[in-house]
């Protein structure tokens, strides 16, 4: 702590000496005003943070990795082509999806995994206000305890904060998705060729609440990703106050 305030003050002491000597020389107002900058940037930097500064850093700083994270997850192919997020049949349907592709019916499973999963994309794309509204009430103990937390600390702050908001949010628009690329329909027939066969239990699971929970999962996972990369990586942070929050040494003590 000693050390810490000792090169403070000699950077302090140091800036004030060299202005009284360029004080005392010829030098352009442009050089004055670049050194001024300077300096200032010099002593912000040697700046331990205030709660204020941290908590608005780390809101920044979560913003940025559910801004990704939904930009990942509402892109085309974002859930089709990402085999860790990847919808499938549900899992009571799995039996069914068994049997048609023995039916030759596979084409059919295709066609509704490839639909089910454009669905979660398009949904997607509406996650990033109820995060930013869950970031943005984020208390300064709230914050610090994701500072101090685990790797997914905030994505587990956020989990208990949006989850029933994200789920009454994303049922309607993936109902509608699914209308829209036909997921419906083609669930409809995977439904009604599979109860046709004969000696099976009939069976027609709830398909917007499996998705909905699904896509909600599968944008949490994006989001825990992207809460490790700022963690871990210094380059994932994008700018100088992103990378003092994550600095411990800059924490208020």
């Amino acid at each position: 702590m000693k050390l810490k305030l000792f090169t403070r003050l000699t950077s302090t002491l140091g800036i004030i000496v060299f202005c009284i000597m360029l004080s005392t020389q010829s030098c352009t107002d442009a050089q004055m005003k670049q050194f001024t900058k300077t300096a200032g940037d010099v002593l912000a930097t040697n700046s331990t943070l205030t709660n204020g500064e941290a908590i608005k850093g780390l809101r920044e700083a979560l913003t940025v990795g559910i801004t990704n994270a939904s930009g990942f997850a509402s892109a085309t192919d974002g859930f089709f082509k990402n085999a860790s997020i990847k919808l499938l049949f549900p899992p009571e349907a799995q039996n069914i999806e068994t049997k048609l592709r023995a039916l030759n019916m596979g084409n059919l499973c295709d066609q509704f995994i490839q639909s089910l999963n454009r669905g979660a994309e398009k949904a997607s794309a509406s996650s990033v206000e109820v995060f930013k509204n869950a970031i943005m009430g984020m208390s300064i103990t709230d914050g610090f305890n994701i500072l101090k937390g685990n790797n997914n600390a905030a994505t587990e702050y956020l989990k208990a904060k949006t989850t029933s908001q994200l789920t009454a949010n994303f049922k309607p628009i993936i109902q509608t998705s699914l209308d829209q690329v036909n997921a419906t329909k083609y669930w409809s027939d995977i439904i009604n060729a599979y109860n046709k066969i004969p000696f099976i239990t009939k069976m027609n699971p709830d398909l917007v609440g499996y998705a909905t929970d699904k896509a909600i999962s599968g944008l949490f996972q994006l989001v825990a990703s992207e809460e490790q990369k700022i963690r871990e990586n210094p380059a994932a942070r994008v700018n100088d106050v992103l990378k003092r929050v994550f600095d411990k040494n800059n924490w208020p003590k």
